[in-house]
């Protein structure tokens, strides 16, 4: 007697699961091109002789190129599959490292970054998560939670292996290590992902039917969509204060590059646990009411940044501030195929994630400014905090729309 269950390839089976670990595994290796120019931001200043914020074009390149790559790529996935793009991923990756590595100056250096390294570590997440959540239905929230993972594991190994390389080479040799091993691993992983997703979890013009059954906010689609961009703009912008400007701030702290990158990969590592936790989160209560505590959390952890400036403090704040905000991205895509179309599912989610990456593309270069202009990080961390309350704003608006929804029916 043959069953869904008994069937490796159906939504949540074994093929799902071995999917998901196939899909943080690149993740992670894709994820070194947003995290790699962080950690070498203040030799690549040094090296090209800038200030603070022309430093820190080069990473708003690179979230530019990411959120273009995972519009692009997210329509592109929801036509062809995932496979090709991946492919296309690592040999950007490669290609984009290796360019940067031999730059003479900072705007080629950024223009690597971005149309090469930011754009091919597009490929490897909101894509990626979008074509993964066509394998789960039940489980779709921890599934979803556990494969943006890989981006905060990257964030927690790359920085690490970074901070080995400076010891004892430059920035661009590190580089050309890093090109190596994106293309050495990537192509074997995306070999196993050229099985496409079920076209019965592709085709339908309604949100997915999960454990909360066909959700709707009352909004239109398009509506709906505009206040997740504004949303994820946001949180973004917030959320970027920290992670972008941690290294640097711990510098003028006098602590050093080796405590920066420490308390980055601090901050990420309790990023993936806050991940896993959200995905089981919303699963049991829904994307919508997880992002919002996600939201709030990293808001009040932003407020701990002002007061507290000592090593030990830094530390174990960089620890606070991860643990609260690594569920806030992933809740998009979870609320997307809730609340919207499952056939349009990766450029939804790809626009949806573009908007994050254009917070956090924003919020990099803002904070690096408002640094040149007083001299401190306290008035970027007070302007973090106020785009992080418009975003609690809309999603608190969303939550109470959808709950008079359901009242009226």
């Amino acid at each position: 007697m043959t069953s869904a269950h008994a069937d490796p390839y159906a939504p949540d089976g074994a093929y799902a699961w071995f999917r998901l670990a196939i899909s943080i595994l690149l993740s992670t290796l894709g994820g070194s091109g947003i995290w790699a120019v962080v950690v070498v931001l203040p030799a690549v200043q040094a090296d090209f002789g800038v200030d603070r914020a022309d430093a820190s074009i080069s990473y708003t390149f690179t979230m530019l190129g990411f959120a273009a790559g995972n519009v692009f790529v997210g329509r592109l996935v929801d036509r062809w599959g995932i496979f090709w793009p991946v492919i296309g991923s690592a040999a950007a990756l490669s290609a984009g490292f290796a360019l940067a590595g031999l730059s003479s100056g900072i705007w080629t250096f950024s223009l690597a970054q971005g149309v090469l390294i930011g754009a091919g570590t597009g490929a490897t997440f909101g894509p990626l998560i979008a074509d993964l959540s066509h394998w789960f239905n039940k489980r779709r929230g921890i599934a979803v939670a556990a494969a943006a993972c890989g981006n905060y594991l990257a964030g927690a190994l790359w920085p690490s292996f970074i901070k080995w390389s400076l010891g004892s080479n430059d920035w661009r040799t590190t580089y050309f290590m890093i090109a190596a091993i994106c293309i050495v691993g990537m192509l074997p992983l995306a070999l196993m992902l050229r099985r496409p997703a079920p076209e019965s979890a592709k085709s339908s013009d309604m949100p997915a039917s999960g454990k909360f059954g066909t959700l709707s906010t009352g909004l239109s689609p398009r509506a709906l969509q505009i206040l997740l961009i504004c949303a994820g703009l946001g949180c973004c912008v917030a959320m970027s204060m920290p992670q972008v400007h941690i290294v640097s701030y711990c510098v003028d702290l006098g602590y050093g590059v080796a405590r920066g990158a420490d308390m980055l990969a601090i901050m990420v590592g309790g990023g993936v646990v806050s991940r896993l936790l959200s995905g089981f989160l919303a699963d049991a209560i829904g994307g919508v009411k997880t992002l919002l505590i996600s939201s709030v959390a990293q808001c009040l952890a932003l407020f701990l940044f002002l007061p507290f400036d000592g090593l030990a403090s830094l530390y174990l704040v960089s620890l606070i501030f991860g643990l609260s905000q690594g569920g806030i991205v992933p809740s998009y895509a979870i609320i997307v195929r809730e609340y919207l179309p499952a056939r349009e599912a990766g450029q939804r989610v790809g626009l949806v994630i573009m908007a994050t990456i254009l917070g956090m593309a924003l919020g990099g270069w803002m904070s690096g400014w408002i640094y040149d202009l007083t001299g401190s990080y306290q008035a970027a961390f007070l302007n973090g905090i106020a785009w992080n309350v418009m975003n609690i704003s809309i999603m608190t608006f969303i939550l109470f729309k959808g709950r008079a929804r359901t009242a009226v029916a």
